[in-house]
């Protein structure tokens, strides 16, 4: 493996971050407590992650004049949100290490891709997706068994935070719900009975070598995160090693190199079913900056920098 890129005391070394938002924020200032320099390129000349930056290139995502900036200033480049287009970072990727990687991203973007890929892991991972179906046409929603209805329907990109997804309880709701989404293609996945949710936040550097975290459990309201508890009041010893040994699997098999959380959905038989993965820092993981030695915020920036990855035992309840 390369060497690790180590600030000095005579030259700076440069981080850089794909966005501007509040996990971009508490990213830079992890990484400058490390000791690097932090840019950030983002379309908006005021956010929250280029007000602490020591550095912000104002440019859309997609400028090949900002990329190149970013990608000559900095020995490393993420991103701070998942749907940043990938083609710019693999652009980002002939001038700087960026981590994690535009493949790894690009499957995090389109829900049947990555649906598609925790299928293919499964025989690695032990979990499955719920059953789903794409629906890019009313020639597909003919097409589907009724076992998949109640559903929820999402589209395929571009959703978060509860956003672009209603339930359907029915085909005719669920031809209803599709022509509200404008024709887009989506991906409909069956209502399974849910106990609870929780999700995995592990890391993984550019040697192989991965780590996890204490698996949180989450609660959510209109599809947006409210709490997270570490560690989970229901969850078992054993739902906690089969979450975490499933998510070894998968940030393995995908070949990552970053923090990467993966939810899951706990049934009411005690069953374990991936549900969706985020290549980043998770909201979920806050609980890291106070309650573990190392956050998932040093945490990326470590991976980035090709540093040994820190030490993910929690000190204390979150």
């Amino acid at each position: 493996m390369s060497l690790p890129f180590v600030p000095t005391a005579t030259k700076p070394t440069w981080l850089g971050v794909m966005g501007g938002g509040q996990l971009g924020r508490m990213f830079v200032h992890a990484a400058q407590a490390m000791g690097y320099k932090v840019a950030v390129l983002e379309p908006e000349a005021d956010t929250p992650a280029g007000q602490a930056a020591d550095r912000t290139i104002v440019a859309k995502y997609t400028d090949p004049a900002g990329l190149l900036e970013l990608g000559r200033l900095c020995v490393a480049v993420t991103t701070e949100f998942e749907n940043v287009p990938a083609d710019s970072l693999a652009s980002l990727a002939a001038h700087s290490f960026v981590a994690p990687a535009a493949q790894c991203v690009s499957v995090a973007q389109d829900r049947i891709i990555e649906k598609r890929f925790f299928v293919d892991c499964a025989p690695r991972s032990g979990v499955m997706p719920a059953p789903h179906k794409a629906i890019a046409s009313h020639l597909d929603i003919d097409a589907i068994g009724d076992e998949l209805l109640p559903g929820i329907l999402k589209t395929v990109r571009m959703g978060y935070d509860g956003k672009g997804q209603v339930v359907v309880r029915s085909r005719a709701e669920l031809r209803a719900a599709f022509d509200k989404m404008q024709g887009v293609t989506c991906l409909l996945e069956k209502l399974l009975p849910l106990a609870y949710e929780v999700s995995v936040l592990t890391a993984r550097g550019a040697d192989g070598v991965s780590v996890v975290y204490p698996i949180a459990e989450n609660v959510h309201r209109g599809g947006i995160l409210f709490t997270t508890t570490v560690p989970g009041p229901n969850v078992s010893a054993e739902c906690a090693r089969k979450a975490q040994d499933a998510a070894r699997a998968i940030v393995d098999q995908l070949g990552y190199v970053g923090v990467l959380c993966i939810e899951f959905f706990v049934l009411a038989d005690g069953s374990l079913v991936v549900n969706e993965m985020a290549p980043r820092p998770h909201n979920s993981g806050h609980y890291t900056i106070d309650a573990c030695v190392t956050s998932q915020f040093a945490q990326q920036a470590r991976a980035m920098a090709r540093l040994p990855l820190g030490d993910v035992r929690q000190h204390s309840p979150a």
